[in-house]
């Protein structure tokens, strides 16, 4: 191949790897709802690992989205990975913080084992402690599920942190297995955080 004609192969090649790195920093929407592709918590850069919507019948409640040091497909690898992890809740619909609370408990009941509960009760009662006073989270709010190592979960409202971190990443593990364990709040928002297709 002469210098000239290798020289128009790279800029072609260089022209098409161009489109594919601009979208792999795009955002990604559902229904809608855009997720940035990058977030920075706890000084750590996460990607989102992938989005899912949590609807029933034509009813959509919330976009969720599901940010990692690096990707996982399974729950197990998303429990075990360490670092950050954020888990964003993008509402699509007004909801009382008590239904909000009731399916956690609920959530929180199925995906873990009875032998476990007895440990989780008193830091879900500091959950309940913390969400409570909102009242409602409306359509068009975000609620961010934050874990950082020497902390735990960290709530926040609309940027605004909620009450202290609550320790332990078994018990943030247990909150993230209400949207990805074995029996998920919804099976198609399960393989959408899990990067898998929903179809």
């Amino acid at each position: 191949m002469t210098p000239s004609r290798r020289l128009v192969l790279v800029s072609l090649l260089a022209g098409l790897a161009a489109p594919i790195a601009r979208a792999a920093d795009a955002p990604t929407e559902i229904s809608g709802v855009r997720f940035e592709p990058k977030a920075q918590l706890g000084g750590q850069a996460l990607v989102l690992n992938g989005v899912g919507l949590r609807a029933r019948s034509i009813l959509k409640g919330y976009a969720a989205g599901l940010y990692l040091g690096r990707r996982a497909g399974s729950a197990a690898q998303v429990v075990a990975q360490d670092g950050a992890k954020r888990l964003q809740m993008r509402m699509m619909l007004d909801v009382p913080v008590a239904e909000f609370v009731k399916a956690f408990h609920k959530g929180v009941d199925r995906n873990t084992p009875v032998e476990q509960h007895a440990s989780l009760a008193e830091r879900m009662g500091q959950f309940d402690a913390q969400i409570q006073p909102l009242g409602k989270v409306k359509s068009g709010d975000t609620v961010n599920l934050d874990y950082l190592p020497n902390q735990g979960l960290v709530m926040s409202h609309n940027g605004r942190t909620i009450g202290a971190p609550i320790p332990g990443a078994d018990f943030y593990g247990a909150i993230l297995l209400i949207f990805i364990g074995d029996k998920p709040v919804d099976d198609k928002l399960k393989l959408g955080l899990l990067g898998q297709p929903t179809g």
